[in-house]
């Protein structure tokens, strides 16, 4: 449901929606194949050996973090109004380790905002209850602070993430439940023969591919939700605006002016920094001035060994 602050805010947000871009959708399509066509172009370069394995790898886990960033603008409802049309858009496991549609479940969840960063009911929090948090031993505590830093997140996140996803899957497998398993079986097929092809096609090892492509690209788009939440009596001041540069707004599509995104959480890509600067000061004052108004490079400074805040929540018990 979108949010508006006034009935002259929602005119302008429509007028966004009715010119050509979103009309056509031709951004999210130039998008699309942009991202397909730059990881094919990329494995054939390799293919053909005009690219090393080593110069390659680091253009692939950028293209596969965009891939992560351009699923997202699917699950919303981009570039089709039909959601099985846009899953099929997305459905290809470039980064190996979580399939679409458990992505997209959770992603839609997260989007209660009444419910964010608690833990137990948003399946994105970066929060611990302190009840758990009491139980945990050093180690595992220790992972969470790292993973409150910009540099710790990026080297503890990408093995984290993979990690609590395939311990649900076998917690599902060890407990019949069986919601997901069609998903999980076309999921693994299919990324047996994406990893099968790329090495027996395009000569890329199976391990290099997961290792020196697939990790990065986590450690990439992990970046965006260092500091995008943040634990608040009111909703609203719990999401952030980001004001990045053109290179990490476009790796992002625009996804760092959040709180704009979960107001309007089907407006596109592109008109996300429109919509951001027709009410920016109002955006600010609804998020209590949760800005960061010098982009990623300032988090990088601030918070790159250092915590941006504690891991346990300070009201949320974890109760689903």
């Amino acid at each position: 449901m979108a949010e508006y602050f006034d009935a002259e805010h929602a005119q302008a947000v429509a007028a966004l929606e009715a010119r050509f871009a979103a009309r056509t959708e031709w951004p999210t399509w130039l998008l699309i194949a942009g991202v397909y066509g730059g990881w094919f172009a990329t494995l054939l370069m390799v293919r053909h050996h005009a690219l090393s394995l080593h110069a390659a790898a680091p253009l692939l886990a950028v293209l596969c973090a965009w891939h992560m960033s351009m699923q997202h603008e699917l699950l919303h409802g981009h570039p089709t109004q039909y959601a099985f049309l846009n899953k099929l858009l997305g459905f290809a496991p470039l980064t190996i380790w979580f399939p679409y549609t458990l992505y997209r479940d959770a992603h839609l969840e997260h989007h209660r905002d009444e419910a964010l960063t608690l833990p137990g009911l948003d399946p994105e929090t970066n929060y611990v209850p302190a009840g758990e948090w009491q139980r945990w031993p050093a180690w595992r505590r220790a992972l969470w602070h790292a993973r409150k830093s910009f540099v710790g997140r990026m080297v503890v996140s990408p093995p984290m993430s993979a990690a609590a996803v395939l311990a649900a899957a076998f917690k599902a497998l060890r407990t019949r439940d069986r919601r997901y398993a069609p998903m999980w079986i076309v999921h693994g097929a299919c990324v047996a023969a994406l990893l099968f092809a790329l090495q027996h096609w395009a000569g890329v090892p199976w391990w290099f591919y997961l290792l020196a492509v697939t990790w990065p690209a986590l450690s990439l788009a992990t970046i965006r939700s260092l500091y995008e939440h943040r634990a608040a009596p009111d909703p609203k001041a719990r999401i952030a605006i980001n004001e990045a540069g053109a290179a990490m707004r476009l790796l992002f599509l625009n996804n760092n002016y959040h709180l704009v995104h979960h107001d309007l959480p089907s407006l596109a890509w592109y008109n996300l920094p429109r919509a951001y600067h027709l009410r920016r000061a109002d955006y600010a004052d609804k998020c209590a001035d949760f800005v960061i108004r010098g982009g990623y490079g300032e988090l990088l400074r601030r918070y790159a060994w250092k915590a941006t805040d504690a891991p346990v929540h300070p009201f949320g018990n974890g109760a689903a």
